[in-house]
């Protein structure tokens, strides 16, 4: 985890990186999330990351409740299963990849609602009357 570098920062962003910033973090939240990943076998296939970090990230991700190991029958692999607190990344994902779409380069893979089949996107909302905010017209501000 990269807790020493962050850990002096009074900020849910840098907090957040703590548990997802290190590399691969985010491609293997993304293939729990949207490639159905759940052992350890399919997100090394799926990612070709080397056996010794895909271990220490699902163990992070075990750690920081972001994932639930569950024990396989006997000679099976283990399933690391997204929480509710995993699966809500889901929305850090979509819009970490509609900002490369927009600003990087195109890829090849649109979310959609299931229901219909149409394209989502990251909207931000106001809160108590969930009107749509402008990105421009977002500022920070202490609570």
């Amino acid at each position: 985890m990269l807790g020493r570098l962050y850990e002096k920062q009074n900020c849910s962003a840098s907090r957040a990186l703590e548990l997802v910033g290190e590399r691969w973090s985010l491609l293997i939240l993304r293939d729990a999330i949207f490639g159905g990943c759940t052992r350890f076998s399919q997100f090394q296939k799926s990612l070709g990351i080397a056996t010794n970090i895909l271990a220490k990230r699902l163990e992070d991700f075990v750690e920081a409740g972001l994932m639930d190991r569950r024990t396989g029958a006997a000679g099976e692999q283990a399933d690391y299963v997204l929480t509710r607190k995993g699966l809500e990344f889901k929305t850090v994902i979509i819009a970490l990849t509609e900002w490369g779409d927009k600003w990087v380069r195109p890829g090849p893979i649109v979310y959609c609602d299931q229901s219909d089949g149409k394209p989502v996107e990251v909207q931000l909302r106001r809160a108590g009357n969930g009107k749509r905010a402008d990105f421009a017209d977002v500022v920070a501000a202490l609570r």
